[in-house]
């Protein structure tokens, strides 16, 4: 009697585990490093992560400037280089190519689809400044106010930018498209990655945060933690 009970409530936990992955859609499209299946949306929010990362990164130069403290200038030009690269150059196409043309085809979300393309753009515009006036070191007065209103403008606009996709715009998308073509663009956006930047071009990425943050002294995350 015993036994039958343990194997009914083993077996009733992992169905209820099994269906609640499966109702949330997270584990199907491409793959992470486990085989684990990766959605389009939990791809474009990983990377999300990472561009919050830089965020940080810019948030610490702009902390620097506005002290008038040295610090490595290449920290800011690379970090903006991550941005131009990976976040503009590859994730928002992502969006522009397979998210937001579905949505405004459907009819759905279509001005939160117009404003974060107008964003897009502004970024992009913010980053062509901000690698401009990295290329030289070490940055005049005059300079790095014009670095600091530009970190200030590009992070208060990219956190609620972020926020919104993850909260509506992603949750939205899985509602939108068939299972089969949902599956498909996992597959689609794991090999889109691979052609551009290699088999470990995400992993690459943070790599390259990581070393950024470490020039900085904001890698160790416990400095984050505030003593009460």
């Amino acid at each position: 009697m015993e036994n039958n009970r343990r194997k009914f409530i083993e077996t009733s936990f992992k169905l209820a585990v099994v269906s609640g992955i499966a109702g949330i859609g997270i584990f199907s499209g491409c793959k992470d490093d486990d085989g684990q299946e990766v959605s389009p949306p939990e791809d474009l929010m990983q990377e999300h992560g990472l561009l919050n990362r830089v965020l940080l990164i810019y948030d610490t130069c702009k902390t620097h400037l506005v002290n008038k403290e040295s610090f490595p200038i290449e920290a800011l030009a690379n970090g903006a280089g991550i941005i131009r690269t990976f976040v503009e150059d590859y994730h928002e196409k992502q969006e522009e190519n397979y998210l937001f043309p579905r949505f405004l085809k459907a009819n759905q979300l279509t001005d939160l689809v117009q404003v974060l393309l107008q964003q897009h753009k502004a970024g992009r515009d913010l980053t062509d400044q901000l690698m401009q006036l990295t290329k030289t070191a070490p940055a005049s007065d005059a300079d790095s106010q014009k670095l600091i209103a530009i970190l200030t403008t590009f992070n208060t606009m990219y956190r609620p930018h972020e926020a919104r996709e993850d909260t509506i715009l992603f949750p939205a998308f899985r509602k939108l498209v068939s299972k089969h073509e949902y599956d498909a663009l996992g597959e689609e956006f794991e090999n889109n990655e691979h052609k551009l930047f290699g088999k470990d071009g995400f992993e690459t990425m943070v790599g390259k945060v990581e070393d950024i943050e470490k020039s900085l002294g904001i890698y160790d995350l416990a400095q984050f933690t505030p003593h009460l």
